[in-house]
């Protein structure tokens, strides 16, 4: 586990998601730095984290959280504020971020509805490897198959 005053940024991500845990490995690959600390929508971690969230309760597994000093960011604004922190050339996302936030999420959102037909789905989370698994905030509490938005 890391430090309480740790500040780095938390990415949340549905955790039996392929499309999602691809996206982590993505962000890992590009986080030289180790900005980026992770764990899965499904932890009691992310719950605890989330608890005083409204927008937690609408739809908790339907899109990736980023929680960093300014905010906690849903959807397109998660993803385009994480790529601004990747190594280059993804932080030329952000310019992304002067389309309107409803066309952004709607796009997102299209994505984020198909993506178990499209891109699959495992019975439980993503356990990370033992090399990364330092920035998981959650690396020792999954087992077993979870809730996830199709089993709701």
């Amino acid at each position: 586990m890391t430090s309480a005053a740790d500040q780095r940024p938390i990415l949340l991500f549905d955790g039996v998601c392929n499309l999602c845990t691809g996206s982590v490995r993505f962000v890992i690959r590009r986080d030289p730095e180790k900005r980026f600390r992770f764990a899965s929508l499904q932890s009691p971690v992310a719950k605890a984290l989330l608890e005083t969230d409204a927008d937690a309760s609408t739809d908790p597994l339907g899109s990736i959280v980023l929680i960093d000093d300014d905010g906690i960011w849903r959807r397109s604004t998660a993803a385009l504020r994480t790529a601004g922190r990747l190594s280059a050339p993804w932080p030329l996302l952000r310019v992304l971020l002067i389309v309107p936030r409803p066309l952004r999420d709607w796009v997102y959102d299209f994505i984020g509805a198909r993506r178990y037909r499209w891109f699959g789905r495992t019975d439980a989370c993503w356990v990370p490897e033992q090399d990364i698994s330092d920035r998981f905030l959650d690396a020792g509490s999954r087992s077993g198959p979870v809730e996830s938005a199709e089993t709701r």
